[in-house]
């Protein structure tokens, strides 16, 4: 098992003019210069085992339509079961290009227009998309800030359990979107609040498609827990959506595995599926997939080292800022890549935020408003990026705070 220092964690990798939509500043009214921090992919090569499987695969030369074998979902079983204690089933099993074409899917499988779909923002705003682009009605169950013995905000998410059974009785929920591990706000779900979740699911007849991508990067102190893990009955109303893209960095190759226990809800997202008129998943994707399961595990445990060690970074940055702004925020993560950032002591709209950023630090970052009610005056900083870009953009913002008037 390599350390942090046995990978190129630290190796500056020009992404410009090789497609990558974080790069791409043209038609999106940003300086050049600005250092992009906002699309949730990571700035880190993939692992070597991954590369090299890709490159075998290009050796061979043959691109033809592809699929799995027993061996494929394999390793999928040992990773979950060493990592999560959770062993789906073959039967279970589908492949999907991406989580978000899994969950419009399961929209369409699990709910009829005018269905009521329930989502606890700030969230991955795909979620609310998926509902209305469906013509379904989106309810939303806001998460809250976590007060101390005074009354005052910690910057902690959690979820206001008795809104969220309200919400269901009073719409008539018929689909839950779980974020689990939770993007923006950095949450990885306690296995209690998932269980109470669950119970008020059970209780409501409420289905549940829960978008677990994040569930590699848990820090210190908290583990991700399964959903559908938690009990058989919790698994028989759920769709279970895993991807290796974030872990590895392979979103551009298009693999994702989707597990749905119950006979009826697997029926019902086959026929979904196939309305879609896609079938084989791209050679290359599964190619990568494999590989990274069965020999990635080093470099994701080195990973999370490096990224302890950049959450750090923003924290010491952001304590920076409170002595010119005390009200700047931030609670480092418990998961994912990605930092919510407090900006609304700053006083200003989100347009003028985004463009202060952007503008007078050369900074872009993710506006909180994108991600629905409770985040405007926030952003997300993706900081899956070598230690010395993180510092360069930080210290921007430390710069342009020194201008900033009041």
């Amino acid at each position: 098992m390599g350390s942090a220092s046995t990978y190129s964690f630290d190796s500056i990798i020009d992404r410009r003019n090789t497609y990558a939509i974080k790069y791409d500043f043209e038609g999106k009214g940003k300086p050049e210069g600005t250092i992009p921090l906002w699309v949730a992919d990571m700035d880190f090569a993939a692992p070597p085992c991954v590369t090299e499987a890709l490159a075998q695969n290009a050796r061979h030369g043959v691109f033809g339509y592809s699929d799995t074998d027993a061996a494929y979902f394999e390793t999928l079983r040992r990773w979950f079961a060493k990592r999560f204690g959770w062993t789906p089933e073959p039967s279970w099993h589908f492949k999907t290009p991406g989580v978000v074409l899994a969950l419009y899917t399961a929209v369409r499988a699990f709910t009829e227009k005018g269905d009521a779909i329930l989502i606890q923002e700030p969230v991955y705003y795909p979620f609310a998309s998926s509902a209305r682009d469906n013509e379904r009605k989106l309810v939303v169950s806001r998460l809250v800030r976590e007060r101390d013995g005074n009354g005052e905000e910690t910057g902690r998410y959690e979820i206001d359990f008795d809104d969220f059974e309200k919400k269901i009785i009073q719409e008539g929920v018929k689909l839950f979107i779980l974020c689990n591990p939770h993007n923006p706000v950095g949450r990885a779900w306690a296995k209690d609040e998932l269980a109470r979740l669950g119970d008020i699911c059970l209780r409501r007849g409420v289905k549940v498609f829960s978008d677990e991508i994040h569930q590699d990067f848990v820090y210190p102190g908290c583990r991700h827990t399964v959903f559908a893990g938690i009990s058989d009955a919790l698994a028989d109303i759920t769709a279970t959506a895993t991807a290796p893209s974030k872990t590895f960095n392979l979103a551009g190759l298009e693999a994702s595995n989707i597990f749905i226990k119950d006979r009826g809800l697997r029926a019902a997202f086959a026929q979904a599926y196939a309305r879609t008129g896609l079938s084989q998943n791209p050679v290359t994707g599964l190619v990568a997939c494999k590989a990274a399961y069965d020999g990635g595990e080093g470099w994701l445990d080195a990973l999370l080292v490096y990224l302890q060690g950049n959450i750090e970074l923003i924290a010491r940055a952001v304590s920076s800022w409170q002595e010119r702004n005390a009200g700047i925020g931030f609670c480092p993560p418990e998961a994912t890549y990605l930092g919510w950032i407090d900006f609304r002591a700053l006083g200003l709209g989100d347009k003028d935020l985004d463009d202060w950023l952007t503008k007078q630090a050369k900074v872009w970052l993710s506006p909180g408003r994108t991600f629905g009610a409770g985040g405007s005056g926030f952003m997300r900083i993706n900081f899956a990026c070598p230690k010395s870009v993180l510092s360069d953009a930080l210290g921007r913002i430390t710069d342009a705070l020194q201008n900033f008037p009041g």
